[in-house]
Order: structure tokens, then sequence, then C-alpha cells
């Protein structure tokens, strides 16, 4: 069968709302009404123990499974109590559904919006390398291609050399919902990035902004280690004055947000203007509360990011947080995908969405 008539959706019950505008934005790009959803079932046991049914055939199709291993917002009875699901769980319900699929569809391609254990992904002394394993099982398990969102060490990809990975950045989307909402002076912006491993994001938005860009370098105390952690020992400095100036904080996701309030503290403290923080993936693991207070000294003036990661409703309704949809994105790369296309121009956003970037840019600038 011709695959781009059999394409299906596979949606796991952590990413339901993602999988359906994916779904509706492939209707849009194909001017059709099909739904390319496939039913299944995701059960959970009294003891625990959880199985996948798929509830209708998916011979020969060109399958996309979408999955977001990190959605503590998924719940489920065990022993009469009301439990969350942990990643290790959700990675569980993927190695689950690829096993129930049996070698029967045409390619199987699995989805991670975040991917699993992407932290876990370099060995410091006696410690597993849990990201590489989890990959190498899904590849013997038969998955065809890999894709993630903005993959925290895209160098990952090397445990499986010969399957496709595919890592998305989702920076354009990000910029333009920033262009169109924020109405700044753009001659005065620098673009931050803070640590040393978030470089590369920040200078790829500097490029875009044309604008100078600085970094933190932060010294940890190996010997001491707080909530899974190495201890930050100092966080200082490097690059151009931010004194006036509109700062810009990228990262690949926030999870406490110690590191980033604290990186907004000590700009304010160098005389920096407005602040926003800019992250793919808000994982709030301590709560929202210190965002909400820092939002309330004026910190910072919002927090962009996406929804290729479970964020709570309440959360969501803060007046600072700025949810980018990144459905139209993952629509566009399974249909070129589908079709046998190039995807190169998509992994980084569309050379047009970049030129309407920067021409947005350069005007504000003039402004």
């Amino acid at each position: 069968m011709d695959r781009k008539s059999n394409l299906k959706l596979l949606v796991s019950k952590s990413c339901i709302e993602l999988g359906q505008r994916v779904n509706q934005n492939l209707q849009l790009i194909r001017m059709d009404q099909v739904d390319r959803i496939v039913r299944m079932e995701e059960p959970v046991f009294g003891n625990g123990e959880s199985k996948v049914v798929l509830q209708e055939s998916v011979r020969d199709a060109d399958l996309y499974y979408l999955t977001d291993p990190n959605n503590w917002g998924v719940t489920y009875q065990m022993y009469g109590v009301e439990n969350h699901m942990t990643p290790q769980q959700h990675f569980q319900n993927i190695i689950s559904t690829v096993s129930a699929n049996r070698g029967h569809t045409d390619r199987f391609t699995v989805i991670e919006t975040i991917l699993y254990s992407a932290r876990q992904h370099r060995r410091k002394g006696r410690e597993s390398l849990d990201c590489a394993i989890a990959l190498q099982q899904l590849v013997n398990l038969g998955v065809d291609c890999i894709m993630s969102i903005d993959v925290h060490d895209p160098d990952v990809q090397n445990a499986i050399p010969c399957t496709p990975f595919e890592n998305l950045y989702p920076s354009h989307y990000i910029l333009e919902s920033f262009l169109a909402q924020e109405d700044i002076d753009y001659n005065k912006i620098i673009a931050i990035s803070p640590d040393t491993g978030a470089i590369q994001r920040t200078t790829y938005y500097a490029n875009i902004l044309g604008c100078r860009m600085g970094t933190f370098n932060k010294r940890r105390d190996y010997s001491h280690v707080v909530n899974g952690q190495n201890a930050i020992v100092s966080h200082e400095y490097i690059g151009g004055s931010v004194r006036g100036r509109n700062a810009f904080i990228v990262d690949d996701m926030i999870a406490s947000g110690g590191s980033i309030i604290d990186t907004a503290r000590r700009l304010k403290a160098k005389g920096a203007n407005k602040i926003y923080f800019v992250a793919s993936f808000c994982l709030f693991t301590e709560g929202i509360e210190k965002f909400d207070k820092a939002h309330e000294e004026g910190l910072f003036e919002a927090i962009y990011t996406t929804n290729a990661s479970y964020i709570p409703e309440e959360i969501k309704k803060r007046p600072y947080i700025r949810v980018v949809d990144i459905a139209p994105y993952l629509a566009e790369v399974i249909d070129a995908m589908n079709k046998g296309e190039s995807i190169s121009e998509l992994l980084n956003g569309t050379e047009k969405k970049l030129v309407l970037a920067r021409e947005v840019a350069q005007r504000k600038k003039k402004k």
C-alpha cells in the first residue's frame, strides 16, 4: 500500500492533546477530514502492571507514535492509592506499544516529545547510561526512526549509529511568538546563555535578532550533591554590558528553576532592563511558587515555552506563561517524512520562517 495513503498516528495517553492537534494540522495540510489516530488502550492493573492494546489494524501502515515520557499528570490506581506515572513507567509503555505492533507496520517512528532520560546522556564514574540504553532498546525492538525535540545532548544519537535520529528545534516558532507579542526596544536586546551548555541555542537566537550575547559559567562542587545535582559554587558572567538592555535568557529546559532565576537576579544587579526566559520545556519540578515570587519582584517579564511537555492547566493560566503550539511543526515533519521528502529544512525552521523572523526583528530594531 502507498505510504502516503496509509499514514497513521498512535497517540499515548501522555500526549493526547498534542496528538489531536497534530492530527488536525495534518488534515489542514492535506485538505481532508481523515482521522489518522489509531484507537488504543493503556490499562493499568490494580497491582501497578500495565499493558497496551491496539484496537484496530496497523498492518502496512506508516506509523508515528507520539508520547511524552515526562507527563506526570497521568495517574493510575495501585492498591487503592492514586499514583503519578514516572518517566520510567512511560518508557515501559513505549516498549509495550512498540511490541504490540509485532512488526506489522511498514515503518514505525517513535516521537518522544521530550527524550527519555535525556540528562543521563554520558557517564561520570560508576553510573548508568540510561538514555543510550533506552535508544538501543527501541532499535532492538524494530523501531525504524526516533524523533525528539531539542535534545539535551544530540550526540547521544551515536548510541544508535545505524538508525535515523531526528532532533527537532522549535526555536523558530518560539521566536515568531516572541516577536509578535513583545513590544520592547529591539536595539537594546542581548541573548544570554545561563551556562556554557546553552551557548549554541543562544547563538541561534542572537543571530536572528542581530544582537550581542553573553553567558554565565557555573562552577560546581563535585563533592557535594543536592537534589541529584552537584551544588553550584559560583555563577560568573562572561560578556558585554547588560545595563539598560532587554535580556533574552535561553535554555533547553527549566527544571526546578533555581538556576535561571539566579541568572535573572544577577542580570538585574548588573542593570538589565526587561528579562525574558525561553525554554523548549518547562517542568517546574519544585512547583511554580518561586516563579510567582520572582515575577512579583520584577525579575522577569515572561516565560516562553512549548506544549511539547506536560504543563498543568493552572500553571498555563499564569499571566507570564506563554505556551507556543508546536503541533503545526510536528505535522509538517510527519507529512514530509511520509511523502519521502527531505526534512533538512524543517529541522531548525523553514527558511521562509527564518527570513520572516529576521525581517520582523530588523523592522522592530529600526523603530
